[in-house]
């Protein structure tokens, strides 16, 4: 059986052309690689090199070995690389899908992260709605999902990542604005804009109905910088997610604290049953580390 450690000073004389050489680079002791090669020649049943005064130049046979060897060694080299590239970048882009309130900052702030950590790496981020993100874990078609909760999916595992109280949306000279909280009576006979039919519009509501109050709402709009772009042109009052709504810097709205408190909360998901990959792990690492920043006001 052909040895791999004599294989390697066989390429080692080759690459230097002589015995001497090859040790002296290697730092080991030249008839410790005579001794190898003379073992591989045994082993093969030809000479491999012509030995001269320091030199070694190999036979016909040798050069022929020499090339059967090369490509062995391509193999596994490339192997090597294969390895490498797995083990840093993973098998395939990284499939994350987010929920769009985490999408414009939190999310890329991570991706950012790993980037720079793992340079090369693919990630693809997908906003879809939150049924799509829990159907997508659930059979494997997204690595991680940052989403509101559901119930109703299996092969899911999901752990809690944010939990936020949700603000009321003003226009900066509503006579509400020099409040410091927003409560369900002040908004009592105030046009109001809401969400579209989900947990968040249905929890806004039962925080009404739990006051004994009709709200009034005059429009909806799916998403929170949506509402509180009506909210800018004076079509209405807000209850939103504090996230995306202080990215909105730009409009001439206010956003005040509400009550009843009103938690929003964002679970972290992934495909149960299987373990997670490398780079998973990794942008988990990231998105904690955003989500901590952000929470301390970072």
């Amino acid at each position: 059986m052909l040895s791999p450690a004599h294989l390697d000073l066989f390429r080692a004389v080759l690459r230097h052309g002589g015995m001497t050489r090859a040790a002296a680079a290697l730092g080991i002791g030249q008839p410790h690689v005579s001794r190898a090669i003379a073992q591989l020649e045994a082993d093969l049943g030809f000479r491999l090199f012509v030995r001269g005064h320091g030199s070694a130049v190999p036979t016909r046979e040798g050069e022929a070995f020499a090339r059967e060897v090369e490509q062995t060694y391509a193999g596994l080299d490339h192997l090597r690389h294969a390895a490498r590239q797995i083990r840093e970048l993973g098998t395939g882009p990284l499939r994350v899908a987010c929920q769009p309130s985490l999408a414009a900052r939190l999310l890329p702030r991570a991706v950012r992260r790993l980037g720079a950590e793992r340079p090369g790496v693919r990630i693809a981020v997908h906003v879809p709605s939150p049924d799509t993100i829990w159907s997508w874990a659930a059979s494997g078609q997204c690595d991680l999902g940052l989403v509101r909760p559901r119930s109703g999916y299996a092969s899911v595992t999901a752990e809690p990542f944010l939990t936020v109280d949700a603000v009321c949306a003003l226009p900066r000279r509503h006579p509400l604005a020099a409040k410091r909280t927003i409560t369900v009576q002040d908004l009592a006979g105030e046009p109001l804009i809401g969400g579209t039919p989900g947990v968040f519009q249905e929890a806004v509501e039962e925080r009404f109905a739990r006051a004994g109050i009709e709200p009034r709402f005059a429009l909806t709009a799916q998403y929170t910088a949506a509402r509180c772009g009506l909210v800018a042109e004076g079509l209405g009052l807000a209850i939103v997610d504090p996230v995306p709504a202080r990215e909105l810097g730009s409009l001439p709205i206010v956003l005040r604290a509400f009550a009843p408190r009103l938690p929003i909360e964002t679970l972290l998901v992934r495909p149960a049953g299987r373990p997670p990959g490398t780079l998973a792990e990794r942008l988990v690492v990231h998105l904690n580390a955003e989500r901590d920043a952000l929470l301390s006001g970072g």
